[in-house]
């Protein structure tokens, strides 16, 4: 009789051990993030009562005493902790099929744990990922309408200053009678006229791809396109906080921002004022800053205004630049009058 409750005992003590996995492991199996704290608490509470505890409470990520839950695999990450009233350890029980069984219950747990915050990391990827894809495929858009206004730039350009003065040399050209000479007055307009179309032609070519950049740097070309603003009466004042060697990309970038921030001082500073112009080099860092600033009126605050077609373009595409480059630009009235444009750019070494 006695070796009959012996075994009795014993089936009933390895059922308990069966039923307590197997329903732990059913519920665990189906946790959530939104419910994985409260599967962790159901189970927690199985093993206190398992184990003959009061009481059960499991934390995640937190490294204090009591039962440490080890996520499966070969880094034995701790993912959590298991907390029984009474129990310190898995050590203190007497049974080793006991222990064995908390032992397992405890992989259980830090599996759940450690599939739950895979599955977070995972779709925060995922909706990182999706994000850049609308953000490029917005990029790739505002890019295309980009390249566009700037080609109409450069016809309006074309027309209005070279195809102007060349129409008009031709013009004299042709109104010189062929056979008497011209006169010395004459012969001097038309150099001056073909002067004046060769700088415009110039002054073109530069805009579109500007030597200074190519051989100087852009610190040196800044300081170049300060000097033509200095000839307008503008006081203009640079500051080069590390003179180094700028990647190709982002000095290409910087200066035509450069050049549309300049041209929007021309055009709503409200005339000749202060400019600062700051650019910073931080390599070691990845930091690439320019900062232009104004002394001038500061943004418009009609709002009718600011609605007028065209008015924000040079704005959105001096954003778009930094954005396809991955930075950032930021426009903003300064306290005491003007406008600060801001270009800054990170991780780019």
């Amino acid at each position: 009789m006695a070796e009959l409750r012996d075994l009795y005992r014993s089936a009933e003590a390895r059922a308990a051990r069966l039923r307590l996995l197997v329903e732990a492991s059913r519920d665990l199996s189906t946790a959530e993030d939104n419910t994985l704290s409260d599967i962790l608490q159901q189970s927690a509470m199985r093993a206190a009562h398992f184990a003959g505890s009061r009481e059960g409470v499991v934390s995640i990520d937190a490294e204090t005493a009591g039962i440490p839950l080890i996520a499966p695999g070969t880094t034995d990450q701790r993912v959590g902790t298991l907390h029984l009233s009474e129990l310190g350890s898995l050590e203190t029980l007497a049974d080793e099929e006991d222990r064995q069984a908390l032992f397992l219950l405890c992989q259980l747990m830090a599996s759940s744990i450690q599939r739950v915050a895979k599955q977070q990391e995972n779709d925060f990827l995922l909706q990182t990922v999706q994000e850049r894809e609308r953000r490029l495929e917005h990029v790739i858009g505002n890019l295309f309408s980009a390249q566009e206004e700037e080609r109409r730039r450069v016809s309006r350009d074309l027309h209005d200053s070279v195809a102007q003065t060349a129409g008009a040399l031709f013009r004299r050209l042709e109104a010189v009678p062929t056979d008497e000479a011209i006169s010395v007055e004459e012969r001097d307009q038309l150099i001056s006229m073909s002067q004046g179309l060769i700088r415009e032609l110039r002054a073109v070519i530069a805009g579109l791809r500007p030597t200074a950049l190519d051989d100087l740097g852009l610190a040196s070309a800044l300081k170049v396109m300060s000097d033509q603003m200095r000839t307008e009466g503008f006081d203009i004042f640079v500051d080069v906080k590390q003179d180094v060697d700028w990647p190709s990309g982002l000095s290409t970038a910087y200066y035509r921002i450069a050049q549309e921030a300049l041209a929007n001082v021309r055009k709503h500073a409200g005339g000749p004022c202060q400019v600062d112009i700051l650019l910073k080099a931080e390599p070691g860092a990845g930091r690439w800053t320019m900062a232009i600033r104004d002394h001038g009126v500061g943004l418009r605050k009609d709002e009718a205004s600011a609605q007028l077609p065209g008015e924000q373009v040079g704005i959105e595409m001096m954003k778009e630049r930094m954005l396809a480059i991955g930075g950032s630009l930021t426009v903003s009235d300064m306290h005491g009058g003007g406008v600060q444009v801001r270009a800054e750019i990170e991780g780019i070494r």
